[in-house]
C-alpha cells in the first residue's frame, strides 16, 4: 500500500491531491489497525435450549481465558459439593502458595481459612485469585494436579480446545482455551449444577464488616442476565461470558478480548439484543455431557445461597493500599499478573457518603472447623497406579475397603453408593481407588481413608457390616 500510494503521490502536482491522498493513506492505516484489533477478537452467541449458533466470529481461536478458568474450578467444587465429598461448611485452609497469588485477593493468612460458601463467593464476586488456589489445593492436593484434573475435566465435556494449568487464570502461556469451549462450560454449570448456579447472580456479599462488590455489570443492567464470570489480563484482553434467560428462551454467550470493559459490555449487550428474540421457544434436553451420566438435582438456588453475613475473625483488617476512586473499565495496577478489572473491590462498609472509598485489605483468617478436609478427588502427587481425575487422596493412617473391581468406573460407582447408603458414618471419610496388578490384569480397590486411628476404621467400619456393606480395615 505504501509503494502505491508513494506512486500516486509522485504523479501528483496539486497540493491538494496531495493533501487528500494523505488523508486516504491515514484512513487505510486506521482501518488497517482495526481489522487487526478485531483479529484478536473472538464471540459467540448459543442457544442454550437447542445448542444451535446463533453468533459465531473466531469461535475457535486460541484465546487466554484470565478468570473465565475460575468456571471450571467451581465446575469441580460444585461437583465435590453434590457428590457430598465436601459441604458448605467444610474449611477450605490457605498455603503460603495460596495466601502468596496476586491481587486480586481475598488476603487471608497464609494457615487461615474460610468456609466453602465464602470462598464460592469470593470467587464469582471478587475473583479472588487466593480463594481459587485454596480451593483447587483442597480438592486436588497441589494446584498442579488440580489443573490436570481441570484439563480433564474440560475433555469430559467436550471441551477440546482448552488446556489449563492453575485454578485462577493468571496468566501461564500454556493456558488457553476458546471462546465455544467456555460457552459449552457455561452451559455445563447450569445443566448440572442448577442447585449451586445461583451463586452466579450474587452482585456482592459480605465478608465482616466489609462488602465485596462483583464485576459482572451487566447483572441488573440487561434483564434476564444471571451470570456468569468476567475476566481480564493485558494478554487476554476483556472477556466475559454471560447467560440470559427470559420467558421460554435461554442463551448463553462469549466475548473474549475486549479492549475495555465498558466496550466488552456493550458488545455482549448487543449481541443479546440482537440473538435473544431469535433463540428457540422450545427445545431442551442435555446440551453437553454430564459429569456422572445422572440428572441434575432439581433444587432452588436460593436455599443454599448465604442467609446471612460471611463469617471473619475479631480481628480488624490490616489497610494496605488506599484510593479514592470509582470501579472504572481499565485496570488499576500492571496487570502481567491478574485480573485488573477485579482489582478495586473490597469496599468499607460505611454510611452514604459522597464518593466510594476504594481500599485493597488484609484480612485475617476467620476461625472456622478445624476438622481436616483431605483432597477430595486426586493424589496430591499423581503416581501411575493411582488414578489423577475421579479419585480422592490416598490418606495417610487408616482406610476402609469396601469393594474391588476391573474397572475403575465400578469401584467409583460402589463408593458414591456406599456414601449415600451410609452418609453419616462417612461424613469425615473420604472416598478414592488405588489400582493394584494381579495376574497381568489392572484391578482398582474401592476405599475411604481419612481414619485418624485403627480403632476408628473398625468402628466406622462395623456400622457399615451393619448396613449390610462389607468392608474390612486397612492401614496405608
Amino acid at each position: 500500500m505504501r509503494q502505491a500510494l508513494s506512486g500516486i503521490v509522485s504523479k501528483s502536482t496539486s497540493p491538494l491531491r496531495t493533501i487528500m491522498i494523505v488523508a486516504m493513506a491515514m484512513t487505510f492505516v486506521i482501518a488497517d489497525a482495526a481489522s487487526s484489533l478485531a483479529a484478536r477478537q473472538a464471540a459467540i452467541v448459543i442457544d442454550a435450549k437447542t445448542g444451535k449458533v446463533l453468533y459465531s466470529a473466531d469461535a475457535d481461536g486460541r484465546r487466554y481465558p484470565a478468570s473465565l478458568t475460575k468456571m471450571m474450578t467451581l465446575y469441580l467444587t460444585f461437583e465435590a459439593l453434590a457428590k457430598g465429598k465436601i459441604n458448605r461448611a467444610s474449611p477450605v485452609s490457605f498455603s503460603s502458595h495460596a495466601a502468596a497469588q496476586a491481587p486480586t485477593k481475598l488476603g487471608v493468612k497464609a494457615g487461615g481459612s474460610v468456609t466453602v460458601d465464602t470462598a464460592i463467593l469470593s470467587v464469582v464476586t471478587k475473583s479472588a485469585n487466593d480463594s481459587a488456589t485454596a480451593l483447587a489445593e483442597m480438592l486436588g492436593g497441589t494446584e498442579s494436579n488440580f489443573a490436570r484434573m481441570m484439563t480433564a475435566k474440560a475433555r469430559q465435556l467436550g471441551m477440546n480446545g482448552t488446556v489449563f494449568r492453575n485454578a485462577n487464570g493468571l496468566p501461564d502461556p500454556g493456558q488457553f482455551t476458546t471462546a465455544r469451549d467456555m460457552a459449552t462450560l457455561g452451559i455445563a454449570l447450569r445443566e448440572h449444577f442448577p442447585q449451586y448456579y445461583g451463586y452466579f447472580s450474587q452482585r456482592s456479599f459480605l465478608y465482616g464488616r466489609q462488602r465485596i462488590n462483583g464485576h459482572n455489570r451487566l447483572l441488573g443492567r440487561i434483564k434476564g442476565v444471571d451470570g456468569i464470570k468476567t475476566g481480564y489480563t493485558r494478554a487476554s484482553g476483556f472477556n466475559l461470558v454471560s447467560s440470559v434467560s427470559i420467558g421460554n428462551r435461554r442463551l448463553v454467550g462469549v466475548v473474549m478480548g475486549g479492549t475495555s470493559g465498558s466496550s466488552r459490555d456493550n458488545q455482549m449487550a448487543a449481541l443479546i439484543n440482537t440473538y435473544l428474540p431469535r433463540a428457540s421457544t422450545r427445545g431442551g434436553g442435555d446440551l453437553v455431557a454430564r459429569a456422572d451420566g445422572k440428572n441434575p438435582i432439581k433444587a432452588l438456588a436460593d436455599a443454599f445461597l448465604p442467609k446471612q453475613d460471611a463469617p471473619t475473625s475479631n480481628d480488624e483488617p490490616i489497610e494496605v493500599a488506599s484510593a479514592d476512586s470509582s470501579v472504572g473499565d481499565h485496570p488499576a495496577m500492571d496487570q502481567a499478573n491478574g485480573d485488573g478489572e477485579e482489582n478495586t473491590e473490597v469496599v468499607e462498609q460505611k454510611p452514604a457518603v459522597a464518593a466510594r472509598k476504594v481500599k485493597t485489605v488484609i484480612v485475617s483468617a476467620p476461625k472456622v472447623a478445624t476438622a481436616q478436609v483431605v483432597a477430595a478427588y486426586a493424589e496430591p502427587t499423581p503416581a501411575p497406579t493411582v488414578d489423577p481425575v475421579n479419585t480422592a487422596s490416598v490418606p495417610s493412617g487408616w482406610a476402609i475397603q469396601v469393594a474391588s473391581s476391573p474397572k475403575q468406573s465400578e469401584a467409583q460407582a460402589l463408593l458414591d453408593k456406599t456414601s449415600k447408603e451410609a452418609p453419616r458414618v462417612l461424613a469425615q471419610a473420604s472416598g478414592f481407588t488405588v489400582a493394584f496388578e494381579k495376574g497381568g490384569v489392572t484391578y482398582y480397590r474401592a476405599r475411604f481413608g481419612g481414619f485418624g486411628s485403627k480403632t476408628a476404621a473398625w468402628k466406622a467400619c462395623t456400622a457399615l457390616k451393619k448396613k449390610n456393606i462389607e468392608c474390612y480395615a486397612v492401614q496405608q
